[in-house]
């Protein structure tokens, strides 16, 4: 699997805690997208976040869809769509709520800094 410079979607249980495992593993920053299929604002941010995996490849984009996974978005306590985790050696160091391109990208720029 080609992953760098790409957004990794988990479609099972196992795909999820692979990933996790693998980012608390690393120093990596990992940005989770919590999205739906039925999301009109996710699929407005999708190709931007492609954009920025593109760009980053330092950063790992995964992607979440709560209705394949719901009990991943229950235990995140994910209330709405998209909602954007920022994570870094197992914890939880931001969030951003909505798609708002602007606060995405200040975001990963803050959390790649303090690497």
């Amino acid at each position: 699997m080609g992953e760098e410079g790409q957004v990794i979607s988990c479609h099972t249980l196992d795909a999820w805690n692979q990933q996790l495992e693998k980012g608390n593993n690393s120093d990596k920053l990992i940005v989770v997208d919590f999205t739906a299929s039925w999301c009109g604002p996710c699929r407005f941010i999708s190709p931007f976040l492609a954009e920025l995996a593109k760009k980053l490849p330092s950063v790992t984009f995964l992607k979440v869809d709560v209705d394949e996974l719901q009990s991943v978005a229950k235990d995140w306590a994910v209330e709405a769509m998209p909602t954007f985790m920022f994570l870094k050696a197992g914890k939880i160091v931001d969030k951003v709520v909505g798609a708002k391109k602007d606060d995405l990208q200040t975001t990963i720029a803050k959390h790649m800094n303090t690497a």
